[in-house]
């Protein structure tokens, strides 16, 4: 399956045709994307992946789709952290709700060859030094552990970044954003809009997520092809789940918790891959249980409000 390089471009002459249908007759014109809206688009993405998966069923075998579906649930999950950081970068840079959509979907693009780049990396790794799974497992417990233990509360300053300071440092930049422009001339020169800088700084997060989630897909499956399609097809959902999900994500405050266990979790998995081999539908069943009760637990228990009088 892996030789067969068919698969491959068909999925990636797929992707660019519904990236293509998106910005160019659905969001042809800049606009603030309703609830209603992302709602719709999140459903279509969820509907398209397991389309797929049932081809990946029928085409492939039971044991890759198990992967596929494992995979996909495990990044979707995942990504949720990284709409709360993104709603914090834009929220920072104060860019406007109908301009967040062309950043996201640009950054979709660059997270295309990036996340092709780790995963092929990850796999041939693996393939030839099999103990890096647990150098991955190790990382995974370390860094769902820092996460149960800092509840998620770490601030987040973009102007403390390198893509900020090396951008404000090296490129001229306008002092302020020109609609849904990157790029503006002033003068005569090209100057780089703050709106490009929070696409890069955006970019550049993705890089951090991919270093958590790149080694827990590959711990669902070692096949670079089920490996990347899932993280593809969750990372096309993720634009439209963020503006369903951006205003109400604070609600779910147990959710970062499930999210730590998760990963460490998923850590304790690959470190006892060599004794016992945990089925892919165990799994799958434990990261949607505890997600599905992380959600129910935080509406069902609201965090209660500290009275700053006493």
């Amino acid at each position: 399956m892996e030789s067969q390089l068919s698969w491959w471009i068909g999925f990636h002459v797929f992707v660019f045709a519904m990236l293509a249908l998106d910005l160019g007759v659905f969001h042809k014109k800049d606009h603030v994307v309703s609830v209603k809206e992302s709602l719709i688009w999140t459903g279509v993405w969820i509907t398209l992946a397991l389309i797929f998966n049932y081809g990946v069923y029928h085409y492939i075998g039971e044991r890759e789709a198990y992967e596929f579906l494992t995979a996909y649930v495990l990044e979707k999950s995942l990504s949720v952290d990284n709409i709360f950081v993104m709603t914090l970068i834009f929220t920072y840079f104060k860019v406007e709700q109908q301009y967040q959509h062309r950043v996201l979907f640009w950054g979709i693009l660059g997270a295309l060859v990036m996340r092709i780049v780790f995963i092929a990396g990850g796999v041939a790794l693996i393939s030839k030094f099999h103990f890096i799974l647990y150098i991955f497992g190790a990382f995974l417990i370390y860094t769902g552990a820092k996460m149960l233990f800092s509840g998620g509360d770490d601030d987040i300053n973009p102007e403390e970044g390198f893509i900020y300071k090396f951008s404000k440092k090296y490129f001229k930049m306008t002092d302020k954003f020109h609609a849904q422009k990157f790029f503006v001339m002033e003068n005569g020169v090209r100057h780089m809009t703050p709106l490009f800088l929070v696409l890069l700084i955006i970019e550049s997060t993705d890089v951090i997520f991919a270093v958590d989630s790149i080694p827990a897909t590959l711990s669902v499956t070692k096949s670079a092809f089920i490996a990347y399609t899932s993280n593809i097809f969750a990372i096309l959902g993720l634009r439209s789940l963020y503006f369903a999900f951006a205003g109400v994500v604070k609600l779910f405050r147990f959710l970062s918790y499930a999210l730590s266990v998760v990963l460490i979790f998923i850590g304790v998995k690959m470190l006892i891959e060599f004794k016992y081999k945990i089925p892919t539908s165990y799994s799958l069943g434990f990261v949607l249980g505890l997600i599905t009760l992380s959600i129910i637990f935080s509406l069902l228990i609201p965090e209660k409000e500290n009275d700053e009088s006493k």
